[in-house]
């Protein structure tokens, strides 16, 4: 206890260092959890090779209340692995040590910061450990009190009783203190105990998270339980705690102390031992079981004709699994509409249901993408709004993960406007280096959910509710980035742009076109993001107008990056997009409503001809 008493106290000083230094970060939040973090890092509980950070058995820590960053790097900075001169340079820009944690600091599971984000990943970790790898190793979350009244908490809690995670546990940190003034709760430690309780969690309530014995005692109880639920540490701790200029002062929430109360507040921790190093304990060195890999399979279930791109991502599923072993499917209760029930039917033990609980669920795919699965997260592309902020942050920890959205477009028909994805194409176009992928019948849908098993990063592909007649033939061959020109001539004066759902239309279109003398090219842009920009500006050159058609909102959509991926070139592009009040209706009424159907087409490219 001594000693740990002193590791304490260098953690205080390089918390104030670092922050001080940068003049900013969170210094207060970060002191409450000194005790909580030294006793599981130093103290044989934490089980972590520093040398191989990605070994599987690693014992997985995620610091969900990301602001402590000061807390965390002084972590490793005790135990040998980060430096007094680099923490002097925290937040700065050539810093790997930046406000928030991210994948550019080595020992970062995952970017961390927007909070009620890290419980999820870390069940996403644990189901890893129990059911797919099989390793014995845990998985802890610090979380803030404050994050304690974002739902995707309670979303991840829920869950990771249903799965029995006791591999997973979760240490709040409750400092009373939140941004502005007190949390909802206080230091009301019985609210905290009987919710996690009622959700299914084995409790574990510490008086003084600062007594380091009551700390150590707390961690001892949670290895040595034998029940099958999910574990939570609850422990009273003071903000700002060492330094009397913050204890529990309202104000001081992402604010550094200046040189001069840096001077004060160190010479109040007393003796620092700069030189006091601890080390991790070591991890047992193991590996899951190999997994023999194969090639695409044919599936036992055949096609029907005509068949919905859902329907062929899930037989899509079953036919990878033997080349990709390493794939797990999400879906949020709607696996009979996105049909990766398919997969699930095949393969049951590679899928987990997330129930409707979209923003634990895509989490919960980062933190199994994280530990090296091939992640497939479905469910109604309206639905991954609602999860937006769970997608955006995970593109800031480099995370390979698949998403897929059904039920796109107006063209879903009578189910109404509440379920029509329709801005689904903008939002995940938005994030940082997507792929984006919108195709129009089983095949392209089948060989495109091939290349984003392949692909490293966030893929997104929008799959159509209805059945659509054939286009290609089992032969064709799909790649991200390209598309496909199906009609074109020498004397074409109009590109007619489409992919998905309207890329049908726009094929009808064209033959009435043809029959009225004007000839048209047709181009299924399958590959949103990134888009064949040279084929785009060839149809730009060759034809005098472009018509894009999309069953999505105008603004963000294929129209939108066809716009600027032509920006410099001197055409006309007229979109044909959803800008109308949806409702309930059948497909071809409302496509005829927004017109963005053949008929629509037709009247649109006659109108530019002329």
């Amino acid at each position: 206890m001594d000693k740990l008493g002193q590791i304490s106290k260098l953690i205080r000083y390089y918390i104030l260092l670092s922050s001080t230094q940068a003049g900013s970060g969170h210094p207060t939040t970060s002191l409450s959890a000194v005790e909580l973090m030294t006793v599981l890092f130093f103290n044989n509980h934490l089980r972590y090779n520093p040398e191989d950070p990605k070994m599987p058995n690693n014992d997985r820590f995620i610091l969900s209340k990301g602001h402590a960053s000061p807390l965390f790097y002084a972590l490793w900075a005790v135990a040998g692995e980060v430096t007094e001169e680099e923490l002097k340079n925290y937040r700065k820009f050539d810093s790997n040590l930046e406000g928030h944690p991210t994948k550019n600091f080595k020992h970062t599971e995952v970017s961390t910061g927007s909070l009620g984000q890290g419980l999820s990943v870390g069940v996403g970790m644990a189901l890893n450990a129990k059911y797919l790898d099989k390793l014995p190793y845990r998985t802890y979350v610090l979380l803030g009190d404050s994050e304690m009244a974002e739902g995707s908490n309670w979303e991840a809690m829920q869950i990771a009783t249903h799965y029995k995670l006791n591999n997973l546990i979760a240490i709040i940190d409750v400092n009373r203190l939140g941004q502005r003034g007190e949390t909802m709760y206080g230091w009301d430690l019985e609210n905290y105990e009987s919710k996690a309780k009622s959700f299914g969690w084995e409790t574990f309530v510490v008086e003084d998270g600062h007594d380091l014995e009551q700390v150590e005692h707390a961690y001892q109880q949670v290895e040595n339980s034998e029940s099958d639920k999910p574990k939570m540490i609850i422990a009273k701790t003071i903000k700002g705690k060492g330094v009397s200029l913050l204890e529990d002062k309202e104000g001081w929430h992402g604010v550094a102390l200046d040189k001069d109360q840096f001077s004060q507040a160190v010479s109040e921790l007393g003796e620092i031992n700069k030189e006091l190093r601890a080390s991790i304990s070591p991890a047992e060195i193991r590996y899951p079981e190999e997994k023999e890999r194969g090639e695409i399979v044919e599936a036992d279930e055949g096609y029907d004709d005509p068949l919905a791109t859902r329907k062929a991502y899930g037989h899509a599923l079953v036919k990878a699994y033997p080349k990709y072993p390493e794939m797990v499917v999400l879906d949020a209760e709607v696996s009979n509409s996105t049909y990766s029930k398919i997969f699930k039917e095949k393969y049951p033990e590679r899928f987990f249901e997330m129930f409707i609980a979209e923003q634990n669920m895509v989490d919960v795919g980062v933190g199994l993408a994280e530990r090296g699965k091939k992640v497939f997260v479905s469910t109604f592309a309206s639905f991954f709004t609602r999860a937006m902020d769970q997608i955006r942050v995970s593109q800031y920890s480099r995370t390979s993960i698949n998403f897929v959205g059904s039920h796109a477009g107006v063209s879903i028909g009578e189910d109404g406007p509440t379920q029509m994805g329709l801005e689904d194409i903008a939002v995940f176009r938005a994030i940082l280096g997507s792929i984006v992928l919108y195709p129009a019948d089983h095949v392209s849908a089948e060989k495109l959910v091939y290349k984003m098993a392949e692909h490293p990063g966030i893929c997104y592909m929008r799959t159509t509710r209805m059945a659509t007649e054939s286009i290609y033939g089992e032969d064709e061959e799909f790649e991200i980035g390209g598309s496909k020109v199906l009609r074109s001539s020498d004397d074409d004066k109009v590109t007619i742009i489409a992919a998905g759902i309207t890329l049908h239309e726009s094929l009808k279109a064209h033959d009435e076109l043809m029959r009225t003398g004007i000839k048209t090219r047709v181009i299924d842009l399958y590959s949103v993001k990134p888009l064949d920009v040279v084929t785009l500006k060839k149809a730009a050159k060759e034809t005098s107008v472009i018509v894009t058609v999309e069953d999505h909102f105008a603004q963000g959509g294929i129209g939108g990056a066809v716009l600027e991926a032509l920006a410099q070139d001197p055409v006309p592009v007229y979109k044909l997009a959803v800008t109308k009040m949806p409702r309930s209706g059948k497909p071809e009424e409302l496509m005829r409503f927004m017109e963005i159907d053949a008929q629509a087409i037709v009247e649109k490219v006659k109108e530019v001809v002329k």
